[in-house]
């Protein structure tokens, strides 16, 4: 290093072998880390592993291909009316348990609608695939498309003038919210937002029906649960985000005009249903000999729930379009007072979660292997129960199907789709 030593101290007294000596010396070690660093950026873009489970509410921003002459023509064939009187509706979440059987049974009385879902895998896609299927059968198209694409939105509402919304998409579930919170977020508000804000600007603007949530009564003690209940204590995220949907509801009614309807299902159950229900996954694994957990309340007091059969859920819905009255506003102004209306969709008679395993037990003609254990702190709730008076004297809606009935239904479905080579019964 002695060398080092005898360079002059003064500017411009260095010789010049050495000056070029240390240009060519910085010149090969800035060469040498830029192809570092060029490396690393290969790795970690081109080399690192896939995530097995990535996070939804990112795959549900994945770019979808629409849009083209083509895709304009199955968009407004899907919509388009069969009697001058009946209604253009986007069915959000159309590929969902509820929204593939309120899609057909808009279609078959005669109404336009066209579909939209992401086809997430929250649960297995496949099967929402073959809701997707059922309906192109009967003339729904379903675009593939996030709630969160505003641009996607506005061309749907430029190619369509929708009459009505029936707004089920949504992040589903009680317990994956612990897991996932994001996921809520991103669809039952951003997405909830995103449609309305579209909705209001849209001319005309459509009335809107949403699903809420039984969910958003939470901790509440007093039953059986009426509209007219506080529902500030939410017991799960899941709640919560319904919640907050239903006081966004009431801004943009307020501030736009937006005729807007909630729903609050109560535990809907029957064929097509989801996979992350009780009543699924008890029928999946009695069938295949797996234990299942039973959840019992405080010092042993039981569970229950207001098992709603899927028809009766679609009555109600039907029922909300119906007698929605038009949005006041146009182009984003109000104009007058809106529609603002939230009901209870229930079977008004709760049964204990033992008793529907005893039910599942007797038409799968297999034992069950019961569990029993404590309720969880996960955000579930020891019972539900709808007060349903509203939707009866303004919906004219009325559950018909009995628990024993309904899961009938649900079994002569499950084993046709499952052990049928998936065909599912009609």
């Amino acid at each position: 290093m002695k060398h080092l030593d005898d360079i002059p101290s003064t500017p411009g007294k260095f010789k010049p072998y050495f000056h070029r000596t240390r240009w060519q010396s910085s010149v090969a070690k800035l060469a040498f880390w830029s192809l570092v660093f060029v490396g690393l950026i290969f790795i970690f873009f081109y080399r690192s592993p896939v995530s097995s489970n990535p996070d939804p509410s990112r795959r549900s921003l994945r770019t979808y291909s629409w849009g083209g002459p083509a895709w304009e023509k199955r968009v407004r064939s899907s919509a388009r009316l069969r009697f001058r009187r009946g209604f253009s509706v986007l069915v959000t979440g159309a590929a969902g348990f509820v929204g593939t059987h309120v899609s057909s049974a808009l279609k078959r009385r005669g109404d336009g609608v066209l579909g939209l879902d992401n086809f997430n895998d929250y649960y297995d896609p496949s099967l929402k695939r073959a809701r997707q299927a059922l309906l192109e059968r009967s003339g729904v198209f379903v675009v593939e498309g996030d709630i969160n694409d505003a641009a996607l939105l506005k061309k749907l509402f430029e190619v369509v003038p929708f009459t009505h919304v029936m707004h089920l998409a949504a992040q589903a579930g009680v317990r994956y919210a612990m897991e996932n919170p994001s996921s809520y977020v991103h669809s039952n508000i951003a997405g909830f937002v995103n449609l309305l804000e579209v909705s209001k600007s849209a001319n005309p603007q459509p009335a809107i029906v949403w699903a809420s949530s039984s969910s958003v009564y939470g901790l509440n003690t007093k039953v059986p649960f009426s509209e007219k209940d506080r529902t500030d204590q939410p017991a799960s995220l899941y709640a919560a985000t319904k919640k907050a949907g239903e006081e966004i509801a009431h801004t943009y009614n307020h501030i736009y005009g937006l005729s807007l309807t909630g729903l609050r299902f109560f535990t809907v159950y029957g064929p097509w249903g989801r996979p992350d229900m009780a009543y699924f996954f008890f029928t999946r694994d009695i069938l295949k000999g797996k234990p299942i957990s039973i959840f019992e309340g405080v010092n042993h007091g039981t569970v229950a729930r207001d098992f709603t059969y899927i028809d009766d859920i679609v009555k109600g819905c039907l029922g909300a379009l119906d007698t929605a009255e038009k949005s006041t506003g146009s182009g984003g102004k109000k104009r007058g007072a809106a529609q603002l209306r939230v009901f209870n969709l229930g079977n008004t008679s709760p049964v204990p979660v033992t008793d529907l395993v005893t039910i599942l037990e007797r038409l799968l003609k297999v034992k069950a292997k019961r569990n029993t254990m404590k309720l969880p702190r996960n955000g579930d709730v020891p019972f539900t129960h709808a007060n349903i008076s509203s939707a009866q004297r303004e919906l004219g809606y009325k559950p018909t199907t009995d628990l024993q009935t309904g899961l009938k239904k649900f079994a002569r479905w499950y084993l046709g789709y499952y052990n049928g080579g998936k065909k599912a019964a009609s």
